[in-house]
């Protein structure tokens, strides 16, 4: 039986910046998004069944067809139905390595992967944009998940636009394993509080230029200034994450106050992330963060920002 391990990195938010209501019920945001080292291994093995089975060394991640990798899975044989017919269904591996329910799009990447690793299973040939836009059906967070790297994402998250990848810039993340944030909670409280400054004249595009804050983060990637990228990171969902969970506060105090170059929440938390000068300071402010923070379910990890996103690793 052919088989592909593939490794998924996690993503953290640079910049979200919530900008007006869509129609479709969701917001219309600017994103910056950083693939990270931290990442899952996927080992996707063909079946000689018609089935889709999947396999997790973590207990709270499901089995079922509630899981994104298996509707990843899932939607390839729809799409495509007679590779489908041909090859046979996939065993899904996944040994898991990011934090669930992070904001991490621990879930997204394991997706992106799968469709990665069925269109080599099935020898199906898609470009990457193609790979793309079958992940946008999945969820917003999968597109960016197959390509990677460092990119502004707009619309719902899955209009994505590179920009100059930024490598070796270490960082250290933190999250407590028993917390989560529902994604959906989260905006429908900023909604709900602040939505009377959302963008009305979402046609105009000097309103729109207008109400998007962006672009010195975006210079100072452009320029891979890490000192100056800490210090424009920017996350809207803070205003109501933050003083609803002072855990995820806490935390984010706690690397602040390490001397780190900056710190901020990653899209909906509870994670929080701290930019470091070198791996040196990041395994300083972790033992650090540890001492004030001697909690048993604070995970905490040393890991750096890279230039990938989906990745095989090997094939048989």
């Amino acid at each position: 039986m052919r088989s592909y391990t593939l490794i998924a990195p996690a993503k953290i938010n640079l910049h979200l910046e919530i900008i007006s209501d869509r129609p479709d019920g969701y917001h219309e945001l600017v994103m910056i998004l950083q693939s990270i080292d931290l990442a899952d291994e996927i080992y996707l093995q063909a079946s000689d069944t018609e089935t889709i089975r999947i396999r997790c060394d973590h207990p709270e991640v499901p089995l079922d067809k509630s899981n994104l990798a298996y509707k990843a899975a899932e939607l390839m044989a729809v799409e495509f139905p007679q590779a489908f017919a041909k090859y046979g269904g996939v065993n899904i591996t996944i040994n898991k390595r990011i934090p669930v329910a992070a904001g991490l799009a621990g879930g997204s990447t394991n997706a992106a992967a799968v469709l990665v690793g069925i269109d080599l299973l099935w020898n199906l040939g898609l470009t990457q944009s193609e790979l793309e836009e079958l992940g946008a059906q999945l969820g917003s967070d999968v597109p960016f998940c197959v390509a990677g790297g460092t990119a502004i994402a707009t619309g719902r998250g899955e209009q994505l636009a590179p920009l100059p990848s930024l490598d070796n810039i270490y960082i250290v993340l933190g999250k407590y394993r028993s917390l989560a944030v529902s994604t959906a909670w989260a905006y429908k409280t900023y909604r709900q509080e602040f939505g009377d400054s959302y963008l009305r004249d979402t046609d105009s595009l000097s309103a729109r230029a207008a109400a998007i804050h962006s672009g010195p983060i975006v210079k100072a990637i452009l320029h891979k200034d890490a000192r100056e990228i800490a210090q424009k990171l920017h996350n809207d969902l803070e205003r109501v994450v933050l003083p609803a969970y002072p855990q995820v506060l806490q935390l984010r105090q706690t690397f602040a106050s390490a001397g780190v170059l900056g710190t901020m929440m990653s899209g909906s938390g509870p994670s929080v992330f701290a930019i470091c000068e070198s791996l040196q300071q990041a395994e300083q402010v972790q033992l650090r963060v540890r001492e004030i923070l001697p909690d048993e379910d604070l995970e905490l990890f040393v890991t750096r920002m890279t230039s990938h996103g989906i990745q095989v690793a090997s094939s048989v």
